[in-house]
This record gives structure tokens, C-alpha cells and sequence, in this order.
């Protein structure tokens, strides 16, 4: 429960933001557009700092790192309240996600070490349960604090809460010893560092207004040399921080790259929607957040039925139905206007979130499909990076989107420019399905309990064990 109290604390801040971007814009004097810079500047030091995760806890004390990873994270928050303009702002949401980066996998690390392994599954419940409540929690949590407090208040509860996880983690979780790591692989690290965050931040810079357009470009072309760099340098190093041989598996080729253009849809949308909703049809950050915490509901609800659909019709028409009907709702959100009745546009929220969450569950389960045991961490730490920086880049795609579209009739937000930036991401998104179906039919069929019922009727009750195991890792992955 402390590692699940100090995992809702990251969990909930990475939502709450969202409902009150034009209220932080409007303060600090920048457009909400530009505030896109503070959400990539997250995703992407969480893209950073997530595969040396694993070494940092090997070497220093995997709850030593913990304990610090909740101290950066109180810090970053801290400087994002007191910030005045978009350069600190940004810079904070840096040092923020950089103590974010730590906290989930070193928590599962700190949990996987202390717990006997036959009360394991359990445990494992119990640290999901953050990762399901907190986006439910942080539209209406950060409406309420930005609509009658300020928003400075979504980055000043952080503090007692990060406050009391240091004293309970000293208090109460068990010292791990420092492990013997693998060599780190520092050139890789820098390489992979730069080429994420000028990719991505480049592609955010080219539509600002107040940035000259030719510094994007600059940075783009940074982070893609220090991509190509960074392949030239893994083809020889020993231990490469991400191995790009892990693309020879072709589940785990298709898990990434199809996702990460269907992730680029969930990463636009907590982006578009809260900004529609307030700058758009006039509602208040409380009304909006009222609203779009739904999605969050229905990615909870999928988790009960993610086990059986799967055993039932098969990984590849499950994965393949999901993402095209998900990526449909998220272009429904374009005939969204402000006489739209509140119950459709959240039940429509609904039954996205729901697709969405069914499709990841299959999707990260996938991941591990076809890879070798030896080969899981390097699955799991790429995995982990194709997640922030495809959201990011849904993120930047949904604002340059916003800022041409805007640009043609004299700069200001019409709700018309949020329709246009539905349609084209949802597009992008249903790009996944394409990637799903040139999969074989039996794709991922060791990751259900329906071949093995078929061969072995007799052993029913066995495979329905396995069956439930199965449903639970699911959960976790996503």
C-alpha cells in the first residue's frame, strides 16, 4: 500500500494536468497550445529515465532510489507551482518527470523482492489498483482545485503525499542490498537521450508561434542523428541500454510499432478534449474534468472482460477490431459542439475508453508473445519507451494540428480547428489495425487458454487456473 500511495501520486499527476492547461496558460502568459511543451517535456524524461531505472537500483539500493525518486518528483512539483513562465514550467515538468520515471518500475521492483512469490499475484492487485483510480480521479480532482482554488494546488498536494511516502518507505519497506548491475551503458544513454527529446520537442517547437521555425527543424534533425547514432553505436556494444535486435521477434515488432501509432491517439486526447470542452463550449475546468474522467472509468471496466474476449475470438481480431472501433470514437469526438448533450459525449468517452484499454491489454501482453525469456527486460524497458514517446508525439501532433489549422483565420481556437485535429489523429490511430491484421490468425494464441483447452479437455480445470493468470498479467502490463 505505501508503494500503491506513492504510484496513485505520479499516476493522478499525470492527468490532472490536462484539465487545467488554459487556466495555467492564461496565468503565466503563454497559449495552451504552447503548454504542449509541458506535457511532451513529461512523457519524454520518463522515455529518458526509465531504462537505467533498472541499473540505478541495482546499484544504489532499489529503495534508496525509490526514497529519491519521490523526493525529485516533490521537487519537480514544487517548482511547477512556483513557476511564471513557459521555460520554467517546462524545465519543472522535467525534473518532475524524471522522478516519475523511477517510481513505477522500481516500485514493482521494490514489491517482486518483498513479497514470497505465492503471495505475488495478490500484491501485484493491490499496486494496479493506482494506475486505475488515479486518471480517474485527476480530471475532476485538478477541475475542483483549478475552478475554486488555483492551480498551483494540482502541484502543492504532491507535497505532504510525497512527505509521508519517504517516511513510510524508511519506516516500513525492508532494506534491498545493492546488486552487481550489468555495465551501464552511458554513450547509449546520452544518444538515446538527445535523439528522444529533439525529436520530439522539435516537432512541438516548429509550431510555435513565438519560435523561430527554423530552431524545430534544428532540433529535429538533432534528435535524428543522434538516433542513427545511437543504432550504429548498439549494432557494438555488448550491452546496448535498448537493443534494437529485439525487432527480429515479429509479435514483439508488431506490439510496438502498431501500438505506438494507436497510442498516439490516447496521448492526443487527454491533450484535445479538456481544451475543447473550456475554450470551446465555455465550460469551467471543474465541468470539464466532470466529464472526461469517464474515459478513465471505462478503461477500468475492460479489465473484467479482457481475459475471456481474448480466449474467446483470438489475439489478431480482437487487437485488430478494438484499435479500428477505438480510433472511430476518437474521430466521433469531432461532431462534438457545444449543443451536444453531456450524456453522449460521455457516453461516448465511455465506450472508447473501454476499446481502448481492451486493445492495450492484448497489446502488452503481446509484447512478451514471441520473446525469449532472456530477452523480457530488454522487452519490457523498450515496451515502457515506445509508450511515453508515442503519446508525446500524439501530444505535439494534436498541437501543430491545433496551430495551422487555427492560423488560417486569424489565430484564435474555434471549436471547428478541435474537429480537424479529432479526424487526422484519429486516422493515425486506426493505422494500427492495418499492422494488427497482417499478423497470422494464430498470433498470441500462447497467450490464451483456448488452444490448450482444445488439446486437453481433460485438464479443464488446470487450464482455467491458467487461464485467470493470464487475465491478471494482462491487467498489470497495461
Amino acid at each position: 500500500m505505501i508503494l500503491a500511495v506513492a504510484l496513485f501520486m505520479e499516476q493522478m499527476d499525470s492527468t490532472v494536468i490536462a484539465t487545467s492547461l488554459p487556466a495555467i496558460a492564461a496565468d503565466i502568459g503563454t497559449s495552451p497550445i504552447a503548454l504542449k511543451l509541458a506535457v511532451t517535456s513529461y512523457l519524454v524524461a520518463l522515455a529518458i529515465f526509465i531504462p537505467i531505472s533498472g541499473w540505478m537500483s541495482d546499484r544504489f539500493g532499489a529503495r534508496n532510489i525509490f526514497r529519491l525518486a519521490i523526493f525529485v518528483f516533490m521537487v519537480g512539483s514544487v517548482a511547477c507551482a512556483f513557476s511564471n513562465s513557459i521555460a520554467a514550467f517546462v524545465i519543472s515538468r522535467l525534473i518532475q518527470g524524471a522522478g516519475g520515471s523511477m517510481m513505477t518500475p522500481v516500485g514493482r521492483l521494490l514489491l517482486v523482492r518483498g513479497t514470497p512469490r505465492h503471495q505475488l499475484v495478490n500484491a501485484m492487485a493491490w499496486l494496479t489498483i493506482p494506475a486505475l483510480i488515479g486518471p480517474i480521479m485527476g480530471p475532476p480532482i485538478g477541475g475542483f482545485l483549478t475552478t475554486y482554488l488555483s492551480w498551483h494546488w494540482i502541484f502543492w498536494i504532491n507535497v505532504p503525499i510525497g512527505i509521508i511516502g519517504i517516511v513510510l518507505v524508511t519506516r516500513f519497506l525492508p532494506a534491498v542490498e545493492p546488486r552487481s548491475p550489468k555495465p551501464m551503458d552511458f554513450p547509449g544513454f546520452f544518444l538515446s537521450g538527445i535523439g528522444f527529446a529533439g525529436f520530439v520537442f522539435g516537432l512541438s517547437v516548429i509550431s510555435l508561434p513565438a519560435v523561430p521555425v527554423i530552431y524545430g527543424y534544428v532540433t529535429v534533425a538533432v534528435g535524428v542523428l543522434s538516433g542513427i547514432l545511437y543504432f550504429v553505436h548498439a549494432r557494438r556494444t555488448p550491452h546496448p541500454l535498448l537493443d534494437p535486435k529485439m525487432f527480429r521477434y515479429p509479435m514483439f515488432r508488431a506490439a510496438i510499432l502498431g501500438a505506438s501509432n494507436f497510442r498516439m491517439g490516447l496521448g492526443a486526447l487527454p491533450f484535445l478534449m479538456p481544451l475543447m470542452l473550456q475554450l470551446g463550449f465555455g465550460l469551467t475546468p471543474l465541468q470539464s474534468g466532470s466529464i472526461t474522467f469517464i474515459s478513465a472509468l471505462g478503461s477500468m471496466g475492460s479489465k473484467f472482460a479482457a481475459n475471456r474476449t481474448y480466449n474467446a475470438f483470438g489475439f489478431r481480431n480482437v487487437i485488430a477490431l478494438t484499435t479500428f472501433l477505438a480510433a472511430i470514437f476518437l474521430g466521433v469526438n469531432g461532431f462534438f459542439t457545444a449543443e451536444t448533450p453531456m450524456y453522449v459525449i460521455m457516453g461516448c468517452l465511455l465506450v472508447g475508453g473501454l476499446l481502448r484499454s481492451m486493445a492495450f491489454s492484448g497489446v502488452n501482453a503481446m509484447v512478451f508473445g514471441d520473446v525469449d525469456e532472456a530477452d523480457s527486460s530488454q522487452a519490457t524497458a523498450i515496451n515502457a519507451v515506445a509508450q511515453r514517446i508515442s503519446m508525446a508525439m500524439g501530444v505535439a501532433v494534436a498541437g501543430t494540428i491545433l496551430e495551422i489549422s487555427s492560423s488560417f483565420h486569424g489565430g484564435k481556437l474555434l471549436v471547428s480547428d478541435f474537429h480537424i485535429a479529432f479526424f487526422i489523429v484519429a486516422a493515425i490511430s486506426a493505422l494500427a489495425c492495418i499492422t494488427f491484421l497482417r499478423l497470422p490468425a494464430n498470433a498470441g494464441e500462447e497467450l490464451t487458454t483456448r488452444r490448450h483447452k482444445n488439446r486437453h479437455a481433460e485438464a479443464a480445470e488446470p487450464e482455467e487456473a491458467q487461464g485467470q493468470a493470464h487475465g491478471q498479467a494482462m491487467a498489470e502490463s497495461r
